[in-house]
């Protein structure tokens, strides 16, 4: 959901949609400004040991937004995006990421795999993502 879209960040969820109150807590120790990073809330989903799906949830219910995605997609500012195209993709992560294409794109989940198992960062792989035309879907947070 964007930034105009705030204050309806709940209505993605049931009315009765509720989270653990650990993660509530948890979320509001380390939110910043109404914005929790992304990697503050991989922090969170390690410590709880909770999906990072419920720690989107959570967000959502408390109307928090998502800064700073790891793979440089959006919350960064000012012009949201932190990722551009890579100049040139390596064979073997060009391989990689057309190996794990789903439904015409490749997940976050899938990129962050990627990155941990080549043993780069998850903003190169966006990158390629970039300068292969390759959209990345499904956040693990749930913000696209």
């Amino acid at each position: 959901m964007t930034r105009k879209e705030t204050g309806a960040f709940r209505l993605k969820h049931p009315p009765d949609r509720q989270v653990a109150p650990a993660i509530t807590e948890a979320v509001r120790n380390r939110k910043r400004n109404n914005e929790l990073s992304c990697a503050q809330a991989e922090r969170i989903a390690a410590l709880q040991q909770a999906d990072l799906g419920e720690i989107g949830v959570a967000l959502d219910l408390m109307e928090v937004r998502i800064g700073k995605c790891q793979l440089g997609l959006f919350g960064y500012e000012p012009a949201s995006k932190a990722v551009t195209p890579a100049g040139a993709v390596a064979p073997g992560l060009e391989a990689a990421i057309r190996e794990a294409l789903a439904n015409g794109g490749l997940s976050c989940k899938a990129a962050w795999d990627i990155a941990a198992r080549m043993k780069i960062g998850r903003k190169k792989v966006a990158a390629a993502c970039e300068a292969l035309r390759v959209k990345i879907k499904a956040c693990q947070l749930g913000a696209f």
